[in-house]
C-alpha cells in the first residue's frame, strides 16, 4: 500500500517512477498498510490513504464522466420548449430518420427481391408527393353598375279633377333642362308604396281632429297588402308614433289615443318625416300631411325644409283643413300655412287638397289613395351626365289622344344632379 500526503516534495519509489527519480510536487507517496480510501488527521494536516489500483479506477471514472458530458452537450444546452417542439425542416431539406448516423442505432435497408410480386401499396419510407393547387383570384376588379336613372311619378287629371288612366308611353315626352330625353322605362301597375302620415294634433285642430282621424283610417283601409305605413303626430314637437309597418291595425289603435293641444311645429314634423322615409323599403315613397297649415313653433326654416324636399325622392300630398271663410280668425303664420303646403306638394310632384267641411276628409283621403295607385312611373337616363350637383328642372309634355279635353299633369319639378 502507498500513502499519499500533501507536502513539499514527492519521492517516487522505483516501482512507480523509476530508479532514483525525484519530483518536486504537491504529493508524497508513502508505503503503509491498509486499502481503500480513508482520511487521517496528523499534526494539523490531512492524509489521504489509497491504493494504486483505486487511484487508477478513480482516474478512469473521471475520464468517462468527462467524455459523457462532452457527448451530451447539445442536448443539455437545448431549451425545454425546443426539445418538446422541434423546428420543422425547411422545404426541400431531407430529414434524417431516427436511426441515421449519429443516432443510437443504424440499420441498413435490405435489398428488394426481384422475384417478389410488385406491391401496390405506397412506399411509406418515401416522402408524400407535393401537390400545388392554384386558386385564381376572385373579384380582382370591382363590379361597376350604372344607376344614373331618373324615375318620376306622373299624375294626369281631367278638368273635373278626375284621374285619367289608359295613356301609353308615346303620349309622354320628358325634357331635362329643356332637352328632350329618351324614355327607357314606363309603368302603370299598382306597385307597392311606402307612405308616411304626418298628423296635426295641435290646439287649432281641436274641433277637426275626430274627422281627421277618420280620414287617416280611410286612407289605410284602401291600401294594398304590400304597402307599408309610418305615423308621425305633432303639436309643439313631432313624435314618431310608429315606424314603417304593413299592419295598419296597430296605427289605428295608437291614433285613437291622440289628443289635440299646444302649438304647431309643422316644419319640424315634415323634416322628421323626410328623414324617416329614408328607411322605407319600397321604391315609391309619399308623405300625407293632414293639417290646418299654420306653423308657429318649428326650429327648421321654410327654406331648409324645401331644400330637403328637393333632395329627396318623396312625393308630398297635403290636406289643408281650413275653417269657413266667414269664421276665419287666423294669425299670419296660420294664414300662410296653405300656401306653404301647396309649394311643398308642387315641388315634390304631389298635390294639395283644401277642405272647409271636415266631413269631406274621408273622401279626400280615399281619393289620394286611388291617385297614388294610378300613377305613370317614367324613367329615363339624362343626356347630361356631368356630376355637378346642380338643380335640374324637369318638364313633362303630354300629347293626349284625339277627342280628350285638356288634361292636367302633375310631376316633380326637378332634381339635384349627383356630385360623385
Amino acid at each position: 500500500m502507498w500513502y499519499i500526503r500533501y507536502g513539499r516534495s514527492v519521492r517516487f519509489p522505483p516501482v512507480v517512477a523509476g530508479k532514483n527519480s525525484d519530483c518536486r510536487g504537491s504529493f508524497e507517496i508513502l508505503r503503509g498498510k491498509g486499502c481503500g480510501l480513508a482520511s487521517k488527521r496528523k499534526r494539523g494536516g490531512f492524509y489521504l490513504v489509497t491504493g494504486f489500483r483505486a487511484w487508477a479506477k478513480l482516474c478512469a471514472i473521471t475520464a468517462a464522466l468527462g467524455f459523457l458530458v462532452w457527448f451530451c452537450r447539445p442536448a443539455l444546452s437545448a431549451s425545454p420548449q425546443e426539445a418538446q417542439n422541434p423546428a420543422p425542416p425547411n422545404p426541400g431539406q431531407s430529414v434524417a430518420p431516427a436511426n441515421a448516423p449519429g443516432a443510437a442505432e443504424t440499420s441498413v435497408p435490405a435489398k428488394a427481391d426481384p422475384s417478389a410480386a410488385p406491391s401496390h401499396e405506397p412506399d411509406k419510407s418515401s416522402p408524400p408527393a407535393e401537390i400545388n393547387v392554384r386558386q385564381p383570384n376572385i373579384h380582382t376588379r370591382p363590379i361597376m353598375v350604372n344607376v344614373d336613372m331618373v324615375v318620376i311619378g306622373v299624375t294626369v287629371t281631367d278638368p273635373y279633377d278626375r284621374i285619367v288612366t289608359g295613356l301609353d308611353k308615346d303620349n309622354f315626352e320628358i325634357f331635362d333642362e329643356k332637352v328632350s330625353q329618351k324614355i327607357l322605362t314606363f309603368s302603370t301597375e299598382d306597385s307597392p308604396i311606402s307612405v308616411g302620415m304626418i298628423f296635426d294634433s295641435s290646439g287649432s285642430m281641436a274641433d277637426k281632429i275626430e274627422k281627421s282621424k277618420e280620414a287617416a283610417l280611410q286612407f289605410f283601409k284602401t291600401s294594398n297588402p304590400e304597402d307599408e305605413f309610418m305615423l308621425i303626430d305633432f303639436n309643439e314637437r313631432p313624435d314618431l308614433i310608429s315606424a314603417f309597418t304593413s299592419k295598419f291595425d296597430k296605427l289605428q289603435d295608437r291614433l285613437l289615443f291622440v289628443k289635440s293641444g299646444g302649438k304647431t311645429a309643422l316644419l319640424d314634423a315634415l323634416y322628421l318625416g323626410l328623414n324617416q322615409m329614408k328607411k322605407a323599403h319600397s321604391s315609391r315613397k309619399a308623405l300625407l300631411v293632414i293639417s290646418d297649415g299654420g306653423d308657429n313653433h318649428s326650429r327648421y326654416t321654410e327654406n331648409e325644409v324645401k331644400r330637403a324636399v328637393r333632395e329627396s325622392d318623396v312625393q308630398i300630398y297635403s290636406v289643408a283643413v281650413l275653417e269657413p271663410l266667414a269664421s276665419r280668425n287666423r294669425t299670419p303664420e296660420e294664414a300662410a300655412g296653405p300656401g306653404l303646403l301647396s309649394d311643398l306638394s308642387e315641388v315634390s310632384g304631389g298635390r294639395m287638397f283644401s277642405v272647409e267641411d271636415a266631413s269631406e276628409l274621408p273622401d279626400i283621403a280615399e281619393k289620394i289613395s286611388i291617385e297614388l295607385r294610378n300613377e305613370y312611373v317614367i324613367g329615363y337616363k339624362p343626356s347630361n351626365m356631368v356630376r355637378d350637383g346642380r338643380w335640374r328642372r324637369i318638364r313633362v309634355k303630354l300629347d293626349p289622344p284625339r277627342g280628350l279635353p285638356p288634361l292636367q299633369v302633375y310631376n316633380r319639378t326637378g332634381y339635384y344632379a349627383p356630385t360623385q
